[in-house]
């Protein structure tokens, strides 16, 4: 059962991670983290928490790659260790099949999309995409965020005036 679950639940949590990180490396490493430890930790528990939990498990996992990448980042810039350009691997086309979620990229909407929630701060991008993609309701995203509903909404409004605001006039 908790396999369903979580075959139901992957590719919508990568995109989150995806979107949260910009690496598709450190967003498959977050999101099967958090998949294993709701299978350790939960498996027990009620099917209807698995949602809850599982993002709140999610979303931890965001929050401390951003904690270990800012320190990262400080001491690559304190020691000058960062390189130019990026990877030219991370450049090459996907070999996949093309599919309904590849042809939207290819038109451009998808990587405005993207590029204007990856813009949005954290805990934005948290609430934006926890009520809007996953369908959370407003106490369910407090739980997965570890915040008030009172913050959820906060965070919710400004990441829906920013998106809107980034992609006014944009050709979607």
């Amino acid at each position: 059962m908790i396999e369903q679950f979580l075959a139901q639940s992957e590719r919508r949590a990568y995109r989150m991670a995806y979107i949260a990180t910009g690496s598709r490396d450190d967003a498959l490493d977050i999101v099967q983290d958090a998949m294993i430890k709701l299978v350790q930790k939960y498996a027990s528990r009620d099917v209807e928490e698995w949602g809850p939990l599982f993002h709140r498990i999610l979303q931890s996992h965001i929050r401390d790659w951003y904690r270990r990448s800012k320190l990262r980042n400080g001491l690559r810039s304190l020691l000058s260790w960062g390189s130019e350009g990026g990877d030219p691997l991370d450049n090459l086309p996907s070999s996949k099949q093309w599919g309904p979620d590849n042809q939207l990229q290819a038109d451009g909407a998808m990587d405005l999309l993207d590029a204007a929630i990856h813009r949005l701060p954290l805990r934005q991008q948290q609430a934006f995409l926890l009520r809007c993609w996953e369908g959370l309701n407003t106490a369910e995203t407090a739980h997965a965020m570890s915040c008030s509903t009172g913050s959820v909404k906060t965070h919710y409004s400004r990441a829906l005036s920013a998106l809107r605001h980034s992609l006014e006039g944009q050709q979607l």
